[in-house]
């Protein structure tokens, strides 16, 4: 047998090996079912680029490379990669121009850019708006789940907000009118792909990067994968435009997609089961709301439903940020206008659950009523309550406790709520002054770091020599420990004011304490909580600034010749080290996942550097 023939045999066997990539071809299910819910177009493959990030524990997850495969790219895998998702749009521009491409590398199918309501487009209807950049590529299924998988970077669509306001067909790569060009920076897919990786791994519904191809000249595209990556905007729009039967079918597809993933238990069969899809979208908006909340995560909601999946969980990190404290008056200036804030959040979320029940009551009645009408909707109104009952829960879950001891503590919701007003009269304390402007918006920083407090405290009980009920921080000790980097020295004089909910934390704190260990003694429940708190409050906390610098950092590093192995070992030592938080089912990709790769010390402690410095900042 000649070298030659090995060598093709070899090629052939490898191409088999990543075949389950063909899979990915264009085709979804959605084309089916809402036939007008999206635009097709032919697509060419670039057959360039080079692979900066491939998410292996994602990939193994959906069965797109074998359990046991390497965390480590090989040229076969690469090549498949390119091959799948090097892609770009033929769009109006190039067939209005007679634009001359290769016909052998148009792919067989078309592809497809979704429509669904967006704000920032002039008509609220969503007559106009949709996939501005990006195409869906399809869907894998593995192990009983369907995944959705789309791109972003792939060229400018007729929906994107730069061709509706220029009223003509825009050329991929043109930067004439904002929100025109339809590439993607390499810059924010690198941000989003440690940052979404991060929120998987602390149990927060969202979608995930499985792969990013550097196009060269800072742009690239970004591959992303969910179980599901409608947004309630996908159905909002035809909610709007009162159009019946687009509106059950898109609603009917979001259903079944949600019942065979096993996501939400809906049983009812008819009109029955939209009543069955509000209570499930209340009871996950509610919840994610509340993680938000908590968690100092910064989502732009609003009532249109862009900005969030249809099970409430994350999507386009381009509006993400993860604060370090509680800058709950933070909002970005998106030029025409100003962001929610993280207070706003929660009406936000609470509004989409009403447009949601007058949506249901649309496809119940056939006729459209007002939404002011559903404003004191039963649904609505569970919102309120459910939102109340997750957030004790994640704030409880946050300083510590287990679910056994949140439990005994919740039993005491006098207790519980007495705590939540001294805990919140520290979190939410601002510094002295008024709003001031930041690098991409407004702000009023935060007086107090209660992520610091809610690790240094149970410690000082753990370490006290004295009996339990006398353990009692120093109040100067106290001050200082909670005190944030941001306090002006007018701030950092403690009154009697300070003094007094000091006490009053530190008591109702250690009674949360004997409340959580219920008949056994609390020293015997204080080793638990210091180890999960001290997880769950990390300094190594990535801010949205410090992922912009970080990246920064990472992006002139690769202008200077770090090779792109070298990113995606990176990425993946910033993400390892979010791994392991209490309670979170990970899978077991990332269960069994042990960090090896090598990485460049001296770039790596300069990003951790970042970290430590905006650790505390929006």
């Amino acid at each position: 047998m000649t070298m030659k023939h090995n060598g093709a045999k070899k090629l052939s066997q490898m191409s088999n090996f990543y075949s389950t990539f063909d899979q990915i071809n264009g085709v979804h299910p959605w084309m089916e079912a809402v036939k007008d819910g999206f635009v097709a177009y032919r697509v060419r493959q670039l057959n360039t680029g080079k692979i900066a990030y491939f998410n292996f524990a994602l990939a193994k997850e959906m069965g797109l490379i074998p359990a046991d495969h390497s965390d480590q790219m090989n040229d076969e895998l690469a090549e498949k990669l390119i091959e799948t998702f090097s892609l770009q749009i033929i769009n109006e521009y190039d067939e209005l121009t007679n634009r001359r491409i290769d016909p052998e590398t148009i792919r067989p199918h078309k592809y497809m850019a979704t429509r669904y309501l967006q704000l920032q487009h002039a008509n609220k209807q969503g007559k106009t708006s949709g996939d501005g950049r990006g195409i869906w590529n399809g869907t894998v299924y593995n192990r009983g789940i369907t995944w959705d998988v789309s791109s972003r970077g792939t060229g400018v669509t007729c929906l994107a907000p730069g061709a509706v306001s220029a009223q003509k067909p825009l050329k991929t790569g043109g930067t004439e009118f904002g929100y025109g060009c339809g590439l993607a920076e390499m810059d924010e897919l690198l941000a989003a792909s440690i940052l979404a990786e991060v929120m998987h791994l602390q149990g927060i519904r969202t979608e995930r990067m499985l792969c990013v191809i550097d196009l060269g000249k800072g742009y690239g595209i970004g591959v992303r994968a969910a179980h599901n990556l409608v947004r309630p905007a996908h159905l909002f729009l035809y909610l709007k435009q009162e159009r019946y039967d687009s509106l059950k079918a898109a609603t009917d597809y979001l259903i079944d997609r949600q019942v065979a993933n096993k996501a939400w238990d809906i049983k009812a069969k008819g009109a029955a089961k939209y009543d069955e899809l509000l209570d499930a979208v209340c009871k996950s908006f509610a919840e994610f709301t509340a993680l938000l909340d908590i968690d100092y995560i910064f989502a732009w909601l609003d009532w249109d439903g862009d900005n969030v999946l249809a099970d409430a969980g994350i999507i386009d990190y381009g509006s993400i940020r993860q604060f370090g404290i509680r800058h709950d008056k933070y909002k970005y200036d998106d030029v025409e206008r100003f962001s929610t804030n993280l207070n706003e959040q929660k009406q936000k979320a609470r509004l989409i659950v009403q447009v949601f029940a007058q949506m249901v009551d649309y496809l119940k009645t056939k006729q459209k009523k007002p939404l002011r009408d559903f404003a004191r909707h039963p649904m609505v109104l569970k919102f309120n309550s459910q939102f109340v009952e997750f957030r004790a829960q994640r704030l409880l879950y946050r300083m510590g406790f287990n679910e056994k001891q949140r439990a005994n503590i919740l039993e005491k919701k006098d207790l519980f709520e007495k705590f939540d007003r001294e805990f919140s009269f520290f979190e939410r304390a601002k510094v002295s002054g008024s709003e001031e402007k930041v690098a991409d918006g407004v702000n009023h920083p935060a007086l107090y770091n209660m992520r610091h407090l809610l690790k240094a405290y149970p410690h000082f009980l753990s370490e006290s020599p004295l009996p339990f009920e006398k353990r009692w921080m120093l109040e100067k000790d106290f001050f200082k420990t909670v005190l944030s980097s941001f306090a002006k020295s007018r701030d950092a004089r403690m009154g009697e004011k300070q003094r007094l909910h000091i006490e009053s934390f530190q008591k109702l704190y250690r009674d949360l304490v004997v409340t959580a260990a219920g008949k056994q003694k609390p020293d015997t429940i204080l080793k638990g909580i210091c180890e999960r708190a001290e997880k769950l409050n990390s300094d190594k906390r990535i801010t949205g600034n410090a992922l912009i610098e970080m990246v920064d950092e990472i992006i002139t590093e690769k202008k200077r010749g770090l090779p792109l192995e070298q990113i995606q070992k990176i990425v993946d030592r910033l993400v390892f080290d979010h791994n392991g938080m209490p309670e979170i089912p990970v899978g077991r990709f990332y269960k069994e996942k042990e960090f090896t790769g090598a990485v460049k010390m001296d770039l790596f402690a300069k990003l951790l550097s970042l970290v430590e410095e905006n650790k505390e900042s929006i």
